[in-house]
């Protein structure tokens, strides 16, 4: 994948309230997005995801997302029915737990798939504990 646009960001007041990454593969566009995402910044949100070229998924990976306003929700919401519109779809990767809660909050969840890689990760990576409270029966 190749890095398109490296940086988009909110007023220049603001500038390190958001950061957002678009790569762009044969089948896939991965956006990451890190900071807040509400009112002042929501417009260069929505550049980002405008501005990425189309293909068959558009994953947005958020775990570096601290706050996703109600603009932020319309936001995903549109580009969800754009993406759509376009035979496509668009993933949700890695919310942070407080975007989670406002994934689930909104209804999102049941819209869009959520994809929690680094929980299945952190659980693949966990040792198995053997117990030995198990008593056979004779």
């Amino acid at each position: 994948m190749s890095v398109v646009a490296a940086r988009f960001l909110g007023m220049e007041e603001h500038s390190d309230r958001l950061d957002v990454q678009v790569s762009v593969g044969d089948q896939m566009v991965l956006v990451r997005v890190a900071g807040e995402v509400d009112i002042a910044t929501v417009a260069a949100f929505r550049s980002a995801l405008w501005s990425a070229p189309a293909r068959p998924v558009l994953q947005l990976e958020m775990s570096g997302l601290r706050l996703l306003s109600a603009a932020g929700v319309r936001t995903l919401l549109a580009a969800h029915l754009r993406v759509r519109a376009c035979g496509g779809e668009l993933v949700l990767v890695d919310p942070s737990p407080v975007v989670a809660r406002v994934l689930r909050v909104s209804g999102l969840h049941r819209v869009m798939p959520i994809l929690e890689l680094t929980s299945s990760i952190e659980a693949a990576r966990r040792p198995v504990v053997a117990t030995t409270d198990l008593q056979l029966a004779a």
